[in-house]
């Protein structure tokens, strides 16, 4: 005879027996649905399921942006819930290195817009070279007295603003550390800029997470900085975790081009790893791939190429084009598109294109459009114009340095000139 008790357990008895007998199936991940099942972390998790891109949402909910609020990360709804991994990220190669009036249309400079323009239009990877100069962190192009962008903390305070200004954007640095700066030097300059309260730091400083977080995962958790640095000492893994080594986690193809035909998916660097395009996917690294095509001159020295700028950023079929490279690498990369695309003049092409098709994005959110085209720096024959009323700041700088009793290198004063023919190459007027 049953009591009060009793009676009042049976419904939840009942429920209980009922929900083990449910019918269930694999689902399109292959994991075992309907009820329950073990999530990311080894946790049973009671209703939850695997989202279109497979991450784990409780209660069968999408991550916020696929569910149709409108909300975008890095200019789509349908990228928030897809980790850092499985996105095609556009960089601008030599970010802050312009070619523009400010540097009398230097031939050394590989963009026609600065980083707030690139941020603004779809970039989401800069990379900077650094060197010391003076005693501080500078922006510059191979040598100080030839191509000097700024002070490190500068850069870092105007990426700090962009960030700021757009809290659902998820934002890569690359950092070459030319003179192999140390990580307690590199993370002052971040904090300096305040930019390290935006920084990822990964849980292993040598093995790549897996899986990485999703966009808007880095976004909730106020982590969407994600900064790697070639040539860091190992005090960083204490002194600034968040500054990471950039080949424990990434791979890279060959960045000194200068036919198109010689564009290769095939990994460069690390050494260990060249030409292993296999073992490096294995290993979990992400892929970079640079993409942009130099013209070789005196002593070696390579410039960018704008000539051909149209083709090489082109999203075309074109033998040297971007279209037809990423989808080659794609097939290479067992058919995921590439972590990170590096290109010259970032607008040119445009680039974004094929980086929205290798993420299949078809609704663009909050990106705005490049200025009017710079005419100025793109002429009919792709040469910068020549600038007569001032003279390439490189060159002003390298006088400087003869003025004051030091003899420069050959190639420092060709890299300067650049084109001595046409003496416009460099930036260089003539009165």
């Amino acid at each position: 005879m049953f009591g009060l008790y009793q009676l009042l357990f049976l419904p939840l008895l009942a429920h209980s027996v009922a929900s083990r007998f449910v019918p269930r199936q694999w689902d399109q991940w292959g994991q075992w649905d309907q009820g329950g099942q073990w999530d990311q972390s080894g946790q049973w998790n009671q209703g939850g399921q695997w989202d279109q891109s497979g991450q784990w949402n409780q209660g069968g909910q999408g991550t916020q942006g696929s569910q149709g609020t409108g909300q975008a990360c890095n200019n789509s709804p349908t990228l928030c819930s897809k980790t850092y991994d499985q996105i095609s990220h556009l960089g601008a190669h030599n970010s802050p290195f312009l070619r523009d009036a400010s540097t009398g249309f230097s031939s050394s400079g590989n963009q026609f817009y600065n980083t707030t323009v690139q941020l603004d239009s779809g970039v989401r990877l800069l990379s900077a070279q650094m060197h010391e100069h003076e005693g501080e962190q500078h922006l510059c192009h191979t040598s100080c007295s030839l191509m000097d962008a700024g002070r490190l903390r500068d850069w870092l305070s105007e990426i700090k603003e962009w960030m700021d200004k757009n809290p659902n954007d998820v934002v890569t640095i690359i950092l070459v550390n030319s003179d192999e700066a140390s990580p307690e030097v590199l993370d002052a300059e971040f904090k300096e800029a305040k930019l390290d309260t935006y920084a990822y730091k990964p849980t292993d400083p040598v093995v790549p997470p897996s899986p990485w977080p999703s966009l808007q995962t880095l976004i909730n958790a106020k982590t969407r900085l994600l900064v790697f640095v070639t040539s860091l000492g190992d005090s960083g893994v204490t002194t600034a975790p968040y500054l990471m080594q950039e080949f424990n986690f990434i791979f890279e193809t060959p960045f000194e081009v200068v036919k198109p035909e010689e564009f290769t998916c095939a990994p460069h660097r690390p050494s260990q790893l060249q030409n292993k395009a296999s073992d490096a996917l294995s290993s979990g690294r992400l892929s970079f791939v640079n993409h942009f095509l130099g013209t070789e001159g005196g002593l070696g020295i390579v410039s960018p190429n704008v000539e051909k700028i149209k083709t090489t950023n082109s999203p075309g079929d074109e033998e040297g084009a971007l279209g037809s490279f990423v989808k080659k690498c794609r097939k290479e990369y067992w058919n995921r598109g590439p972590t990170f695309v590096l290109v010259d003049f970032f607008d040119q092409g445009p680039a974004i294109k094929t980086i929205d098709e290798l993420n299949g994005v078809t609704e663009v959110v909050g990106r705005k459009p490049v200025p009017d085209s710079n005419s100025e720096a793109l002429q009919m024959d792709g040469r910068p114009p020549r600038d007569t009323g001032r003279m390439f700041r490189g060159l002003s700088d390298l006088l400087e340095v003869v003025k004051s009793g030091t003899t420069p290198s050959l190639g420092n004063w060709i890299w300067v000139g650049g084109d001595w023919g046409s003496l416009v190459g460099g930036g260089v007027a003539v009165g």
